[in-house]
């Protein structure tokens, strides 16, 4: 083909065929390790691919489900199917068996790609409309139940407006629902992320996020295409030993990343050491000290990033206050984010420098926004125009016409403050808001700030219980274990009585909890209890690591 400037692209479609013949000898992607494929050796996968589904049946409009852990045959499988018209249904690994099969029966695919780590998931499931099944690591059909006298379709064109991908949330709120995100969508987002962080050939991506998901879908999976980059996949969890070596080895310079990655390399790693000795937690306490002591472990962590880092996006997510502060302070090259899914995901951002602790930065440049049914604190819900906006939810026209209005409007039940300069600072969710007795608005997400930089606490949740706020505390054992010293020295013969001293800290740091946090909020806004979650639980969470609250309300 011709190459198109860039600019010009409109599918994803134009994508494929502009990338692969624009970066053809560059390094595309492959698992931390292996060699990489080229951007050539992609398209050409990515057409043989698209032959064989055509050879299955698929036509324009067909919805093909990918169930996989992060791998570089993803990016094959989804635009192999995106270039031919036909939509791809990516779906998050951590769906359970009963998640998997209603939102294949929703979307009606009619193809399944699936690994054989996930297979045992989806092999009970018998639907009407799902023929055809694919094993990603051998790419062999096991299962095939169309007709045999398929006659192969004519081409169609495939058109900015057609859906690309209808991407199911797993939400805080409880139901999944069907994004549906058009070539026009997705193509647009691009445009307006490059314009503010740049991505070339020479950029190199770990990825540490489920594909599917739209924030790493786009940003870590399209972006990096649509700029010419290289992506090293993690063939396991992103645990501390797995994520080390390969940062060192890739040496990216770009990550994405949600924030309770940086809120625990912070407690854990960062803080704890600070806390540790008695000149560091001295000097923690004085602003000088600390800034300082951030500007050395800054240093220090960015060496254990690979030494090449110039984008480390945070996003999902609000990010704790203090460990925002840390990154800004040891001069750490973050960038901040905020988006939905329904917006391909991107609306604002700060990058590194324009950052500022507690804000979500700006808006995009082709984002329009007003803030609907401001209060008295200068807070309300935030409303969007953007070319990324969805075009709906997926057999949802009622649950669409209630988030956007007739004339454009997206309402995206996020409660926000602008300030003159146009710097956005998110409040929390309209849905999370609690109405007292007496009509005070309290915003669960600041108290659970608060409650998140106590000692020995992970993480919060803040819910209304009777009509008294209760906070729900996640500990962490072993920081409060290794605090007393106790418990596991002659474990064997004071097991009864290293228990009940543990209950007793516990019960403590329980009323420290309540009695600091009372003594930083309004009345209104003073717990009444800290429950404590038993020690092996933890809270359920989506893929953004956002606790699942409607679980808990």
């Amino acid at each position: 083909m011709k190459v198109k400037n860039r600019e010009s692209l409109e599918t994803l479609k134009d994508l494929l065929e502009y990338s692969s013949e624009k970066y053809a000898s560059k390094m595309m992607n492959a698992f931390v390790g292996d060699k990489p494929i080229s951007y050539r050796e992609f398209g050409e996968k990515v057409s043989n691919l698209r032959k064989v589904l055509k050879s299955l049946g698929i036509e324009h409009g067909d919805k093909v489900a990918i169930y996989t852990h992060n791998t570089p045959k993803y990016s094959v499988i989804y635009f192999a199917v995106v270039s031919m018209g036909a939509i791809a249904v990516p779906l998050l690994p951590d769906f359970s068996s009963t998640e998997v099969e209603n939102i294949l029966n929703h979307s009606e695919s009619k193809m399944l790609f699936v690994t054989k780590r996930l297979k045992y998931k989806v092999d009970p499931i018998d639907l009407p409309e799902l023929k055809i099944r694919i094993d990603i690591d051998t790419f062999s059909v096991y299962e095939n139940r169309n007709d045999k006298n398929i006659v192969e379709s004519v081409d169609k064109e495939v058109l900015p407006d057609d859906i690309a991908s209808i991407v199911y949330t797993s939400g805080t709120t409880g139901k999944s629902k069907g994004v549906m995100l058009t070539h026009h969508n997705l193509i647009a987002q691009l445009r307006m992320v490059i314009k503010i962080q740049p991505v070339d050939e020479n950029s190199v991506f770990l990825s540490i996020l489920p594909l599917p998901h739209a924030y790493e879908g786009s940003l870590g999976f399209l972006l990096p295409i649509f700029g010419g980059a290289s992506v090293y996949y993690l063939e396991k969890s992103p645990t501390p030993a797995i994520l080390l070596p390969a940062m060192q080895r890739v040496k990216p310079t770009h990550i994405l990343t949600v924030p309770l990655i940086s809120e625990k390399i912070f407690k854990t790693n960062i803080l704890a050491k600070f806390n540790k000795n008695v000149i560091t937690r001295y000097l923690y306490k004085t602003n000088v000290g600390r800034k300082l002591l951030h500007r050395i472990a800054g240093k220090k962590l960015y060496k254990t990033f690979g030494g090449r880092l110039v984008f480390f996006g945070i996003g999902g997510a609000k990010l704790d206050y203090y460990t925002e502060r840390f990154l800004y302070e040891a001069k750490f090259p973050y960038a901040i984010g905020y988006g939905l899914t329904e917006t391909s995901p991107l609306l604002t951002a700060a990058l590194t420098h324009n950052v500022k602790p507690g804000s979500a930065g700006f808006k995009l440049e082709e984002v329009d926004m007003k803030i609907n049914d401001v209060n008295d604190r200068g807070i309300g819900e935030l409303w969007i125009k953007s070319p990324s906006l969805m075009k709906g939810y997926y057999k949802e026209q009622e649950l669409t016409d209630m988030v956007i209005t007739p004339d454009g409007w997206f309402k995206t039940g996020d409660l926000v403050k602008v300030n003159s300069t146009g710097r956005i600072y998110i409040k929390g969710r309209l849905k999370n808001v609690i109405l007292t007795s007496t009509g005070e608005n309290i915003y669960p997400e600041d108290i659970e700030s608060l409650i998140n930089n106590f000692k020995f606490v992970q993480e919060s949740l803040v819910v209304e219980q009777k009509g008294k706020l209760v906070a729900m505390v996640k500990i962490n054992y072993e920081e409060l274990e290794s605090q007393y010293n106790k418990f596991k020295e002659e474990l064997q013969n004071k097991i009864e009585e290293n228990y009940r001293e543990l209950e007793k800290n516990i019960e403590e740091l329980k009323q420290e909890i309540q009695l600091y946090v009372n003594s930083k909020v309004n009345r209104f806004s003073q717990i009444s209890a800290v429950i404590v979650l038993p020690c092996a639980s933890d809270f359920e969470k989506t893929s953004t690591m956002k606790i699942k609250r409607y679980l808990y309300a």
